[in-house]
């Protein structure tokens, strides 16, 4: 019923994430020594919970936004992370969507999003494929569309 560990099996590891943070990717089952940094490895950058920006904000490199943001957001090809205390009046397009704080204005994602458990959105939603857990609040249409996670050239 129980099995003894292997002794030249790594031992599996989890992370816990501070309240109100995103969760981190982590690959299970694998030597700590040869995991790279989620951050180093997707070129993240962040905006922290006390940034406030009025703007418009484009990139290309994935983003993590755990302030204020009131303007467009246009990541085309990259994520967009929304944290627990975020507060977005934004239009925003992006390949992929996570949604942990509270979304403003509509969102145009190619491949996904996914809006967690006390996440909010109220705007449209046009995207090739959603998540909507329990306990999330959205209030708008929803555009489904599987052709827009095919790639998009520039």
């Amino acid at each position: 019923m129980w099995n003894k560990p292997k002794e030249n099996e790594a031992p599996v590891t989890t992370t816990v994430q501070p309240p109100g943070t995103a969760p981190a990717a982590v690959a299970f089952n694998t030597p700590a020594t040869t995991r790279s940094s989620p951050i180093a490895a997707r070129g993240l950058a962040r905006l922290g919970s006390s940034v406030h920006i009025k703007g418009t904000i484009s990139g290309s490199e994935d983003l993590q936004i755990d302030g204020r943001v009131e303007g467009a957001i246009s990541l085309r090809g990259h994520g967009l992370t929304i944290g627990a205390g975020a507060q977005l009046h934004s239009e925003i397009d992006a390949r992929e969507v996570v949604v942990y704080g509270k979304v403003t204005g509509n969102v145009r994602a190619r491949d996904r999003v996914d809006v967690k458990t006390d996440g909010s959105i109220t705007g449209d939603i046009s995207t090739a494929r959603i998540s909507i857990e329990d306990g999330a609040h959205f209030k708008g249409r929803i555009e489904i569309d599987p052709t827009k996670s095919q790639p998009v050239s520039a």
